[in-house]
């Protein structure tokens, strides 16, 4: 069996995500990142991660998200980071 390299768990775990969550509308929190035309943006949800706020707690206080969002949010970040890491 052949070693994973972190670019193929970061693959795999992308392929796995519904990035049809993220939508991004013109006019809309200026045209940024959105979960499901919500006005919930991707960075929104990182920066609740980052301030120590669990996915359950973010669920709690946003009842129109869904537990499947997040995988979504961190591929599309994951993503992000990798087209702005190789310019």
């Amino acid at each position: 069996m052949a070693a994973m390299t972190w670019d193929t768990v970061v693959m795999q775990a992308t392929d796995k995500a519904d990035l049809s969550r993220i939508t991004i509308v013109a006019g809309q929190r200026s045209g940024q990142p959105c979960i499901r035309g919500l006005r919930v943006t991707v960075w929104d949800v990182l920066d609740m991660l980052a301030s120590g706020m669990s996915e359950d707690e973010i669920l709690s206080e946003y009842p129109y998200l869904e537990k499947a969002d997040f995988p979504a949010v961190y591929a599309y970040a994951s993503q992000v980071g990798r087209k702005r890491e190789t310019r």
